[in-house]
């Protein structure tokens, strides 16, 4: 297939994309990787080696790992001009996570080397990926202090807001379908309890469901059971 083309992407919030105008990145962006992956395929598999980071071109992926008793634990989600892969690279040979594309997905792949010697001439890049991975930590410290203090109720709705904050919503339903399982995975608990919990909502007409569809009735009252959790920190 035809490969990506940073300078014309539309992904403004792609640290690739807005670092492309820079002589010291444009050199290398031709030698970039671009991949076409469909709904289902995994490209990232947890304890593969590691192949650079990817860049989400077009699409949306789910990102995860394994957890207590082999049980898969989604990490995050990642959609246009968001990295995946960033955590394994420069640490180690093997990948920690694994990454399914959750529908026809485009993705941009910098292998080892290219990434290497493009952070090593464009000290521009170099800061933005800094800052990158500073906001990082933050949401993962973050996360992890929040999860500790939270019901089952609030870990499924903070995951319904985070979803809702990462696709958005149109036509009354989130722009993203995901299984009760996934729900369960990212919030970390059980598929019983996010089908009690979106059961519960649904009757409190805070939610609204058909199949695997899932939409917000009001986002205010559903930010308002969190918001002591720090709603806005982890975006």
């Amino acid at each position: 297939m035809e490969g990506a083309i940073c300078i014309t992407c539309k992904n403004q919030d792609c640290i690739i994309k807005k670092n492309s105008h820079d002589k010291d990145v444009e050199q290398y962006l031709s030698k970039k990787h671009t991949i076409q992956c469909k709904k289902g395929q995994q490209f990232i598999l947890e304890g593969a080696p590691v192949h650079g980071l990817y860049f989400v071109n077009k699409g949306k992926a789910k990102v995860a790992k394994t957890g207590f008793q082999g049980r898969e634990q989604i990490v995050r989600f990642a959609k246009d001009g968001e990295i995946i892969g960033h955590r394994g690279f420069g640490m180690g040979e093997s990948y920690q996570i694994n990454a399914v594309a959750l529908e026809d997905t485009i993705l941009c792949n910098f292998p080892n080397e290219l990434m290497q010697d493009m952070l090593h001439h464009a000290p521009n890049l170099t800061y933005d990926f800094m800052l990158f991975y500073a906001d990082e930590l933050n949401r993962s410290e973050t996360k992890v202090k929040k999860f500790a203090q939270m019901t089952v109720r609030e870990k499924v709705i903070d995951a319904i807001l985070y979803i809702y904050r990462k696709f958005g919503q149109s036509n009354d339903f989130l722009n993203i379908q995901l299984s009760r399982k996934e729900i369960a995975d990212f919030a970390g608990t059980t598929d019983e309890q996010v089908i009690r919990v979106i059961s519960a909502l649904k009757k409190e007409n805070l939610l609204r469901a058909s199949g695997k569809k899932i939409g917000i009735v009001d986002i205010d009252l559903l930010k308002k059971e969190i918001s002591e959790h720090n709603f806005f920190l982890d975006s």
